[in-house]
């Protein structure tokens, strides 16, 4: 009697450790069927569809002091002076162009190059915009142009201060992991995302 128990417990054992290997290799096959399922087109579809989770964006408020002179040979005119105040929210979007991105298959491992992020909005909501302290010249008035001078000279000052505090490196980031998240979710394990590399123009 010990002996077939012992053999009906050794069988058991090949019997479960045979169906574990088959079960693991059919989750391979599985697996392999469904990355070879894919190409680089049919990733570059789906990677387009991520670009508006992949961007990264900024809010900020900020107070801008505008003066201004008439001016003669380049001599501010006494008397002449005009400013104002102005406070504002807006707010910063930064990303990768996804029409430059490009996808191989090498040995079931995915390359991915990338281009180099960018700022791809910078906007300064109107509703929020209040002026104070205008100045009430007539010699010189405050025309709608100042405005919108201050306000562009704004736009590109949040833009250098944002890239400084590091706007396009956690726009990058971000890409990278939406992209990786992606293309695990696909099946991919052997994921490899490069930056593109720019060639400096020659004028």
């Amino acid at each position: 009697m010990g002996n077939k128990k012992g053999k009906s417990n050794l069988f058991a054992l090949i019997f479960g450790l045979t169906s574990v290997i088959l079960a693991i290799l059919l989750i391979i096959n599985v697996r392999h069927d469904k990355v070879s399922s894919y190409n680089s087109s049919s990733i570059l579809a789906r990677i387009d569809n991520i670009k508006e989770l992949a961007t990264v964006k900024y809010n900020y408020t900020g107070v801008i002091s505008y003066k201004d002179y008439l001016k003669f040979m380049n001599l501010n005119l006494p008397l002449t002076e005009k400013y104002f105040i102005i406070k504002y929210s807006g707010y910063l979007k930064a990303g990768v162009d996804f029409s430059r991105v490009k996808v191989d298959i090498i040995n079931e491992v995915v390359h991915v190059s990338i281009p180099k992020a960018k700022i791809l909005d910078t906007v300064i909501d109107e509703k929020s915009i209040q002026v104070f302290n205008e100045s009430d010249n007539a010699f010189n008035p405050i025309k709608i142009d100042d405005y919108n001078k201050a306000l562009s000279t704004e736009k590109s000052t949040m833009q250098r201060e944002a890239i400084k505090q590091g706007l396009l490196k956690d726009a990058t980031d971000q890409v990278k992991l939406a992209i990786t998240s992606l293309l695990k979710g696909m099946g991919f394990e052997n994921i490899v995302i490069t930056e593109e590399i720019e060639i400096p123009q020659i004028h």
